[in-house]
């Protein structure tokens, strides 16, 4: 297991591929959006 395993991490960066081991990376993040939590007071 190594560089020539096309099943490991290490072999799938020498071959330049993508798979479970190894997944892309997403160039946007999605983060959630805020909502107000019913039981914080707001301010006066």
């Amino acid at each position: 297991m190594g560089k020539g395993d096309k099943k490991t991490k290490r072999g799938k960066i020498s071959i330049n591929s993508y798979g479970k081991l190894r997944p892309r990376r997403k160039k946007f993040k999605v983060s959630p959006k805020k909502t107000k939590n019913p039981l914080e007071k707001e301010p006066v």
